[in-house]
This record gives structure tokens, C-alpha cells and sequence, in this order.
């Protein structure tokens, strides 16, 4: 089964939904008086809020976008093994920047460079690893791309933990960062995904396989596998990949009822609330929660992301409503640019000596506050990519 070969607007502007929620929902930690229902869940708590919908359905829209993007490589006479290649080289990408992000968690205050100034060159160093160089810039790419990589070297050299640990050996992979989880997914997802042919048949069972995992691995079946469980399990105990995978599954599923829409967001819509329903008969046994990656939270979190979906194809694929998505579009189309602005923004404010006032960070103005921020960087993506500024993995 091979997917259409052009980008489906749908996917794209789903994905610019998405970033925009998690720019808001980061941003969150700036206000006071949030509500607990846009906020995530506490690890022991049972319950889930709108921001712990967020990764999973960026997960779930990667995993959308990879039978396209596979496809459009073996129609352009690319060999599995070259596209394999590319997989792999994105995935180390994606796992550098996420364990550097991870780092910056555990960072020192003893640390040579103050937190912000790391902070800042880390992203500078990564928008020249991986900058789409325009074509005046393409003969110092090169020169460009090896400052970046050597820039990166230092701060890894000068990196200092919270325990006083100093040089690259005291950064650790911990949980791997948001960049880092989603890299492992992709390589997992993505290479079964070229060397099984791109088969619905055998996606649907490895989707069913990483559950029944998620099962076993929140219950005591594999307790005695605790020794080696930080070294194998990098994936949210099958919970993550489970939702990337269920993103190319509806992919396929999609191509398949391509002259059908319509059918398609029924079926769509109904495969959601199975999976929800699913979800909540599992939480009798596996609290909701994100942080523990449960197999309720995993199941829900994937009929929300295809009723998600469902609703994006109604409005723009069906019903022909795309202006809306112009507003946001950059954040469909640039999106790692428009996740990493933020790694500037942050630490450049950190120098500023006033601060916005009180009221403009509570309650509905602080939410006000943080929407406007999340447009705001999704303008300056625009704007950069204009400039020829955007990443490319």
C-alpha cells in the first residue's frame, strides 16, 4: 500500500495545532493561578490535564507523517538502505539536542557559564549543525556546521551538574528529553515501518504488541527485568512508540479510503472512541498517568489524537477550510525551528531588568498572556524562515 507522494495538508496543519498547545502550555510556568485541567498531572496522581495531551499527540502526528516521507524517498529511486541512512542520521540528531536539553535540567549553579549563556549557545550551536543553509551560504556551510559541532564540544567540556560534577562525563541521558524520546521512537518506528514494506497489517500488530508490553511492564511480569530496564527501556515502556506507531497506521489507513473522506472520519472517529473506551476500562487496573506512561493513559491519549485528526481532515480536507491554518502555518511546516526559538527566548529575558506585571500573568490575562506568546514565536518562525533561517534534520 503506498501513500500519495504530496504533503497532506491535514497532517500539516494538525501538527501547527499541536505546536501552538505545547508553546502555550510551556509557557504556563510563567503565570500564577493556572488551572489544574490545563496543567500536567502530578506522577502519583490518577488523572490527566490538557497538557499531558500534547507530546502524546505530537508523537502520534510524526508517526502520521513517516509513510509519506518514506514514500516520497523510494519515489525519487532511493535504496532502503540509503533511506535507513537518513533515518538513522536524523535520530542521532534528534538524541544529541535531546540530551543536551535534558542537561540543562541538572545544571549547575557553580557552572563556569551561567545557565542562560550555556543555554543560548547550545541552540546557537544547533542551528548551525543543522541549519537548511540557503544557497549564498552553502560554500562556509561546512566551515558553519564544524563551528556548530565544535561549539557544542566546549559546552559539553564546561558543563556542570547540581552535584558540582564537571566535563561532558557528568551529563547523563536521563530521561532523554522530550527530542531525545521522540529520536528513539522515530528510529524504532521509522525502520519498521521501510523494511516491512509499509504493511497495515503489520503495524496494526506491533501497535497491539507495545500494549500489551505497556501492560506487562506497569505490572509485575517483568520485575525481573529491573536490572537492565534503564539500559532497554528508552521508549516510556512500549507507551510511546505505541502512539507513533498508531500515527502511521491511521496514515495508511488514510491513503487506503483516500476517494472516501468522509467514510474515513466515521471510521476514524469510531476507532477513537474504542480506543478511549479501552482506556478507561484499563484504568480500573492502571492509573492515568503520564509521567508513569500507564496503558490507559497510552490508550486514550491515542483516541484523542485520532478524533484530533478526524476533526482537522472534516475542516480542511473535506469541508475546504485553510485559511485559519495560514496564521499557524510555520508551525506545521518549520516546527523543530519553532520548538527551539523558545531556547533563546527564555534565557534572553533572564537579562532583562523588569519584569511584566502581576496582573498580566494571572488568571485569563496570564492565559491571554501566554497564547499571544505562543503566536508570537510561531511569527518569528515565519519570519525567519523567510530569511532562509529553518531547520532541516
Amino acid at each position: 500500500m503506498e501513500p500519495k507522494k504530496q504533503r497532506l495538508l491535514s497532517i500539516d496543519a494538525l501538527r501547527a495545532l499541536v505546536m501552538l498547545l505545547m508553546i502555550f502550555v510551556n509557557d504556563l510556568w510563567t503565570l500564577h493561578g493556572v488551572p489544574e485541567w490545563l496543567e500536567h498531572t502530578a506522577a502519583e496522581a490518577d488523572g490527566m490535564g490538557l497538557a499531558d495531551t500534547v507530546f502524546p499527540a505530537f508523537l502520534f502526528i510524526a508517526g502520521l507523517s513517516i509513510p509519506f516521507a518514506i514514500q516520497n524517498r523510494l519515489s525519487k529511486g532511493e535504496n532502503k538502505t540509503r533511506i535507513f541512512w537518513h533515518i538513522l542520521q536524523r535520530s542521532i540528531a534528534l538524541l544529541v539536542i535531546g540530551f543536551f536539553h535534558v542537561n540543562l535540567e541538572t545544571y549547575g549553579a557553580q557552572a563556569p557559564l551561567p545557565k542562560p549563556i550555556w543555554e543560548i549557545l547550545l541552540t546557537i550551536a544547533v542551528f548551525l549543525i543543522w541549519l537548511n543553509y540557503p544557497p549564498k551560504f552553502k560554500k562556509n556551510a561546512g566551515v558553519l556546521k564544524a563551528i556548530g559541532l565544535i561549539g557544542l564540544l566546549i559546552l559539553a567540556t564546561c558543563y556542570t551538574n547540581a552535584s558540582g560534577a564537571m566535563g561532558i562525563f557528568a551529563m547523563t541521558p536521563q530521561w532523554w528529553g522530550i527530542l531525545g524520546l521522540i529520536g528513539w521512537c522515530y528510529f524504532l518506528v521509522a525502520s519498521l515501518f521501510l523494511w516491512c514494506g509499509g504493511k497495515i497489517q503489520i503495524l496494526s500488530v506491533v501497535f497491539i504488541l507495545f500494549i500489551v508490553f505497556n501492560m506487562a511492564s506497569q505490572s509485575s511480569i517483568l520485575d525481573a527485568f529491573d536490572g537492565i530496564r534503564n539500559y532497554i527501556w528508552l521508549v516510556g515502556d512500549g507507551s510511546l512508540p505505541a502512539l507513533m506507531v498508531a500515527g502511521a497506521t491511521v496514515s495508511l489507513l488514510y491513503t487506503h479510503f483516500n476517494t472516501k473522506k468522509t467514510v474515513f472520519v466515521y471510521i476514524l472517529v469510531g476507532i477513537a472512541a474504542i480506543m478511549i473506551l479501552f482506556g478507561l476500562v484499563a484504568r480500573q487496573y492502571w492509573d492515568l498517568s503520564k509521567i508513569r506512561a500507564t496503558p490507559s493513559f497510552t490508550l486514550v491519549c491515542t483516541g484523542i489524537s485520532m478524533a484530533a485528526f478526524a476533526v482537522v481532515i472534516w475542516i480542511t480536507d473535506i469541508r475546504g477550510y485553510t485559511t485559519w491554518y495560514k496564521a499557524i502555518s510555520p508551525a506545521g511546516t518549520y516546527t523543530l525551528t519553532c520548538y527551539l526559538i523558545p531556547y533563546l527566548w527564555y534565557p534572553l529575558v533572564d537579562f532583562i531588568p523588569w519584569h511584566l506585571p502581576l496582573v498580566l500573568c494571572t488568571g485569563i490575562m496570564g492565559l491571554a498572556k501566554s497564547l499571544v506568546f505562543a503566536f508570537l514565536i510561531i511569527l518569528i518562525t515565519g519570519w525567519l524562515a523567510k530569511k532562509g533561517i529553518r531547520l532541516k534534520l
